[in-house]
Protein backbone atom coordinates (compact mmCIF):
# COMPACT_ATOMS: atom_id res chain seq x y z
CA UNK A 1 0.00 0.00 0.00
CA UNK A 2 1.12 3.54 -0.65
CA UNK A 3 0.81 6.43 1.76
CA UNK A 4 -1.53 8.74 -0.16
CA UNK A 5 -1.86 12.42 0.67
CA UNK A 6 -4.26 14.48 -1.39
CA UNK A 7 -5.33 18.09 -1.26
CA UNK A 8 -8.10 19.86 -3.11
CA UNK A 9 -7.62 23.17 -4.95
CA UNK A 10 -10.12 25.99 -5.34
CA UNK A 11 -13.00 24.41 -3.44
CA UNK A 12 -12.93 27.25 -0.95
CA UNK A 13 -13.64 25.85 2.43
CA UNK A 14 -15.48 28.35 4.58
CA UNK A 15 -15.13 29.03 8.27
CA UNK A 16 -18.05 29.91 10.46
CA UNK A 17 -18.76 30.59 14.11
CA UNK A 18 -21.76 29.07 15.81
CA UNK A 19 -23.13 30.05 19.22
CA UNK A 20 -23.21 27.38 21.91
CA UNK A 21 -25.69 27.02 24.78
CA UNK A 22 -23.24 28.67 27.18
CA UNK A 23 -22.81 31.76 25.02
CA UNK A 24 -19.46 30.79 23.55
CA UNK A 25 -18.73 30.42 19.85
CA UNK A 26 -17.43 27.32 18.12
CA UNK A 27 -15.36 27.78 14.98
CA UNK A 28 -15.88 25.38 12.07
CA UNK A 29 -14.44 24.86 8.63
CA UNK A 30 -16.64 23.42 5.91
CA UNK A 31 -16.59 22.78 2.20
CA UNK A 32 -15.26 20.22 -0.28
CA UNK A 33 -12.93 17.90 1.63
CA UNK A 34 -12.13 15.46 -1.19
CA UNK A 35 -13.10 14.68 -4.78
CA UNK A 36 -13.67 11.63 -6.93
CA UNK A 37 -13.32 11.17 -10.71
CA UNK A 38 -10.99 14.17 -11.11
CA UNK A 39 -7.27 13.95 -11.79
CA UNK A 40 -5.56 15.84 -8.96
CA UNK A 41 -2.21 17.60 -8.89
CA UNK A 42 -0.53 14.35 -7.89
CA UNK A 43 -1.82 12.76 -11.08
CA UNK A 44 -4.19 10.44 -9.24
CA UNK A 45 -7.85 9.69 -9.81
CA UNK A 46 -10.16 8.28 -7.15
CA UNK A 47 -13.07 6.39 -8.76
CA UNK A 48 -16.35 7.36 -7.17
CA UNK A 49 -17.07 3.84 -5.93
CA UNK A 50 -13.65 3.72 -4.24
CA UNK A 51 -14.03 7.14 -2.64
CA UNK A 52 -17.59 6.49 -1.51
CA UNK A 53 -16.66 3.20 0.15
CA UNK A 54 -13.68 4.76 1.93
CA UNK A 55 -15.73 7.74 3.13
CA UNK A 56 -18.56 5.53 4.40
CA UNK A 57 -16.07 3.41 6.33
CA UNK A 58 -14.36 6.50 7.80
CA UNK A 59 -17.69 7.99 8.86
CA UNK A 60 -18.79 4.72 10.47
CA UNK A 61 -15.52 4.08 12.30
CA UNK A 62 -14.44 7.62 13.17
CA UNK A 63 -16.89 10.45 12.53
CA UNK A 64 -19.88 8.89 14.29
CA UNK A 65 -17.66 7.94 17.23
CA UNK A 66 -16.16 11.45 17.62
CA UNK A 67 -12.68 10.11 16.75
CA UNK A 68 -12.18 11.78 13.36
CA UNK A 69 -9.25 14.01 14.28
CA UNK A 70 -7.09 15.95 11.83
CA UNK A 71 -3.82 17.84 12.10
CA UNK A 72 -2.50 21.18 10.92
CA UNK A 73 -0.36 20.21 7.89
CA UNK A 74 0.49 16.67 6.85
CA UNK A 75 3.06 14.60 8.73
CA UNK A 76 5.77 13.21 6.45
CA UNK A 77 5.55 9.50 7.07
CA UNK A 78 2.57 8.28 9.07
CA UNK A 79 -1.10 7.72 8.30
CA UNK A 80 -2.24 7.83 11.92
CA UNK A 81 -3.28 11.00 13.73
CA UNK A 82 -1.52 11.87 16.97
CA UNK A 83 -4.15 13.27 19.38
CA UNK A 84 -1.62 15.65 20.90
CA UNK A 85 -1.17 17.25 17.46
CA UNK A 86 -4.87 17.46 16.56
CA UNK A 87 -6.22 20.82 15.40
CA UNK A 88 -9.78 19.89 14.45
CA UNK A 89 -12.37 17.11 14.49
CA UNK A 90 -14.57 16.13 11.55
CA UNK A 91 -18.22 16.34 12.59
CA UNK A 92 -19.83 15.50 9.24
CA UNK A 93 -18.69 13.99 5.95
CA UNK A 94 -20.78 12.83 3.00
CA UNK A 95 -20.71 12.37 -0.74
CA UNK A 96 -22.58 14.87 -2.90
CA UNK A 97 -22.13 13.85 -6.50
CA UNK A 98 -18.37 13.45 -6.98
CA UNK A 99 -17.53 15.78 -4.08
CA UNK A 100 -16.99 14.86 -0.44
CA UNK A 101 -18.58 17.63 1.59
CA UNK A 102 -17.34 18.02 5.14
CA UNK A 103 -17.51 20.09 8.27
CA UNK A 104 -14.92 20.18 11.05
CA UNK A 105 -14.83 21.74 14.50
CA UNK A 106 -11.65 23.72 15.28
CA UNK A 107 -10.46 22.40 18.63
CA UNK A 108 -9.24 24.31 21.67
CA UNK A 109 -5.80 22.72 21.44
CA UNK A 110 -2.37 24.27 20.74
CA UNK A 111 -2.60 23.34 17.05
CA UNK A 112 -6.29 24.21 16.93
CA UNK A 113 -5.57 27.68 18.28
CA UNK A 114 -2.94 28.18 15.58
CA UNK A 115 -5.50 27.13 12.96
CA UNK A 116 -8.04 29.50 14.51
CA UNK A 117 -5.53 32.36 14.38
CA UNK A 118 -4.76 31.67 10.72
CA UNK A 119 -8.44 31.54 9.76
CA UNK A 120 -9.43 34.61 11.72
CA UNK A 121 -6.43 36.41 10.23
CA UNK A 122 -7.82 35.82 6.75
CA UNK A 123 -5.56 32.93 5.69
CA UNK A 124 -7.11 30.81 2.93
CA UNK A 125 -6.78 27.24 4.18
CA UNK A 126 -7.40 24.02 2.32
CA UNK A 127 -7.96 20.44 3.39
CA UNK A 128 -6.13 17.31 2.38
CA UNK A 129 -6.88 13.65 2.93
CA UNK A 130 -4.39 11.17 4.34
CA UNK A 131 -4.77 7.47 3.71
CA UNK A 132 -3.42 4.18 2.39
CA UNK A 133 -4.17 2.39 -0.84
CA UNK A 134 -2.82 0.76 -3.97
CA UNK A 135 -2.57 2.51 -7.33
CA UNK A 136 -2.52 1.31 -10.92
CA UNK A 137 -1.29 3.21 -13.96
CA UNK A 138 -3.48 3.63 -17.03
CA UNK A 139 -4.44 6.36 -19.48
CA UNK A 140 -1.74 8.75 -18.19
CA UNK A 141 -3.12 8.69 -14.65
CA UNK A 142 -2.78 6.73 -11.41
CA UNK A 143 -6.05 5.14 -10.36
CA UNK A 144 -6.52 4.43 -6.67
CA UNK A 145 -7.66 0.88 -5.90
CA UNK A 146 -10.61 -0.47 -3.95
CA UNK A 147 -8.41 -1.14 -0.91
CA UNK A 148 -8.13 2.60 -0.26
CA UNK A 149 -8.80 3.73 3.32
CA UNK A 150 -9.02 7.25 4.72
CA UNK A 151 -7.09 7.80 7.94
CA UNK A 152 -7.42 11.58 8.37
CA UNK A 153 -8.35 14.90 6.80
CA UNK A 154 -5.79 17.59 7.58
CA UNK A 155 -5.86 21.39 7.29
CA UNK A 156 -3.20 22.59 4.85
CA UNK A 157 -2.01 25.70 3.08
CA UNK A 158 -1.50 24.08 -0.32
CA UNK A 159 -4.04 21.33 -1.06
CA UNK A 160 -3.69 18.89 -4.00
CA UNK A 161 -7.32 18.12 -4.82
CA UNK A 162 -8.67 20.45 -7.45
CA UNK A 163 -11.43 21.88 -5.30
CA UNK A 164 -10.29 21.25 -1.74
CA UNK A 165 -10.05 24.74 -0.35
CA UNK A 166 -12.14 25.26 2.72
CA UNK A 167 -13.52 28.34 4.36
CA UNK A 168 -13.99 28.97 8.03
CA UNK A 169 -17.35 30.44 9.18
CA UNK A 170 -17.66 32.55 12.59
CA UNK A 171 -8.66 18.00 8.55
CA UNK A 172 8.43 5.10 10.96
CA UNK A 173 6.77 2.17 9.62
CA UNK A 174 8.42 0.16 6.87
CA UNK A 175 5.32 -0.10 4.70
CA UNK A 176 4.81 3.65 4.47
CA UNK A 177 5.68 5.49 1.29
CA UNK A 178 5.33 9.06 0.12
CA UNK A 179 3.78 10.06 -3.19
CA UNK A 180 7.07 9.48 -5.02
CA UNK A 181 8.11 6.39 -3.07
CA UNK A 182 11.02 8.01 -1.27
CA UNK A 183 9.99 7.19 2.29
CA UNK A 184 9.61 3.50 1.51
CA UNK A 185 12.91 3.44 -0.34
CA UNK A 186 14.65 5.21 2.50
CA UNK A 187 13.11 2.94 5.11
CA UNK A 188 14.04 -0.18 3.20
CA UNK A 189 17.62 1.03 2.94
CA UNK A 190 17.70 1.81 6.63
CA UNK A 191 16.27 -1.59 7.51
CA UNK A 192 18.78 -3.29 5.24
CA UNK A 193 21.61 -1.27 6.79
CA UNK A 194 20.42 -2.10 10.29
CA UNK A 195 20.17 -5.78 9.37
CA UNK A 196 23.68 -5.79 7.93
CA UNK A 197 24.98 -4.01 11.02
CA UNK A 198 23.32 -6.55 13.32
CA UNK A 199 24.72 -9.44 11.29
CA UNK A 200 28.18 -7.88 11.33
CA UNK A 201 28.04 -7.39 15.11
CA UNK A 202 26.90 -10.99 15.52
CA UNK A 203 29.83 -12.20 13.44
CA UNK A 204 32.27 -10.08 15.45
CA UNK A 205 30.91 -11.36 18.77
CA UNK A 206 30.90 -14.93 17.47
CA UNK A 207 34.54 -14.64 16.36
CA UNK A 208 35.46 -13.07 19.71
CA UNK A 209 33.97 -15.91 21.78
CA UNK A 210 35.42 -18.55 19.48
CA UNK A 211 38.86 -17.01 19.94
CA UNK A 212 38.43 -17.15 23.72
CA UNK A 213 37.45 -20.83 23.59
CA UNK A 214 40.47 -21.58 21.38
CA UNK A 215 42.77 -20.18 24.07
Amino acid sequence: MKFLRESVDHSYVNFLAEDTSDGKKNLYIEGVFAQAEKKNRNGRIYPKTVMESAINSYVSNYVTKNRALGELSHPDNRPQVKPELASHRIVSLKMEGDDVMGKALVLNTPQGNILRGLLEGGTQMGVSTRGLGSVSERANASYVGSDYIVSAVDAVIDPSALDAWVNAVNESQEWLVTDDGQILEKTQKELKKEKLTEERMFQIMKSFFESIRAK
